[in-house]
């Protein structure tokens, strides 16, 4: 499939992070002050510019989230259904869940062919999707069901694979990819790799102007990957990788895979030229002390222009 997959296993995360092999950049050891590989291309911002970039991307992402498709009960695919949740195959654009603006999304639909004792779409979610991903999502349809799933998310007793299209040929059969991660100042509100000078450039910024979620401390975070293919697009080198989020964070197997240096094909906002900032906040040389097989920038630019019909390759 050229689209985003997520494979939902409902089962324990045993040995999820014991991998052959880890990667982790120079860029990591920056994280604990002991690299300066980064700092002179950290500059201060101001917290006038963060908000105006943050409120500039707030409007283009409304944007986006108004062409989420309106599905109706014959569109649904229902993968499993019981007295206590439904199982759904989520297609590429469309919401997981409605915003403010009451978007169309595929909560809504499942609310509105199956209803829940909750008596609203958000007494069904469990977790969700990104907007461009396309996979399974799980909806309880009971209290206790959704008290039950809630907690086996958060004890992080549910495995969330993902299979995605990646430039380049990853090296390595398998392994970690082991990243602390933190919001992107230069992008809000989009995420970058958290290095100490990074986090420096935080120093002195107003909570109130640019938001408590963007000063907070870098998050550890850890991706396992596995090859399962090699493959090519267009004529150029790609990977057919599967995606396990070991912590779960925001945007992380996006940000992993372009600080990887094998960003995900088709990416609009991590991949090459994307609206964050490229290379998931790290300097060039810095990914390629790490990985020196890494997609180089000219590669990622003409899987770019050969993937430019289709949507995200997760």
């Amino acid at each position: 499939s050229n689209k985003m997959r997520l494979i939902c296993g409902l089962a324990l995360l045993a040995a999820a992070t014991t991998p052959a092999v880890a990667f982790t950049p120079a860029s990591r050891v920056a994280a604990w002050g002991s690299s300066t590989v980064l700092q002179s291309t950290v500059e201060a911002v101001s917290g006038a510019e963060i908000k105006a970039k943050y409120d500039a991307a707030l409007e283009k992402m409304k944007a986006k989230d108004a062409s989420s498709a309106a599905l109706s009960k014959e569109d649904l695919k229902i993968v499993y259904e019981d007295e206590h949740i439904v199982v759904v195959d989520k297609p590429s654009g469309v919401l997981s869940v409605s915003g403010k603006d009451g978007s169309p999304s595929l909560a809504g639909a499942v609310f509105e062919a199956y209803g829940c004792e909750g008596g609203s779409a958000d007494k069904m979610v469990v977790h969700r999707l990104g907007m461009d991903t396309s996979g399974l999502i799980v909806f309880a349809r009971t209290m206790a069901a959704l008290r039950g799933m809630n907690s086996a998310f958060r004890t992080r007793k549910v495995t969330r694979t993902y299979e995605a299209l990646v430039c380049g040929h990853v090296e390595q059969d398998s392994g970690v990819i082991d990243m602390p991660l933190m919001r992107d100042y230069e992008n809000p509100p989009y995420m970058r790799v958290s290095t100490d000078e990074h986090q420096r450039a935080l120093i002195g910024l107003d909570a109130d102007e640019v938001g408590k979620k963007l000063l907070e401390g870098p998050k550890d975070s850890l991706t396992k990957y596995t090859v399962v293919a090699r493959e090519e697009l267009g004529g150029h080198s790609v990977s057919r990788v599967a995606l396990t989020s070991i912590s779960g964070r925001t945007h992380q197997l996006n940000v992993h895979c372009a600080a990887f240096g094998h960003p995900i094909v088709a990416d609009s906002v991590y991949g090459v030229n994307g609206d964050a900032t490229s290379n998931g906040g790290l300097d060039e040389a810095a990914i390629q002390e790490s990985n020196p097989s890494r997609a180089s920038g000219e590669l990622q630019q003409q899987i770019a222009d050969a993937a430019s019909d289709k949507s995200m390759c997760v």
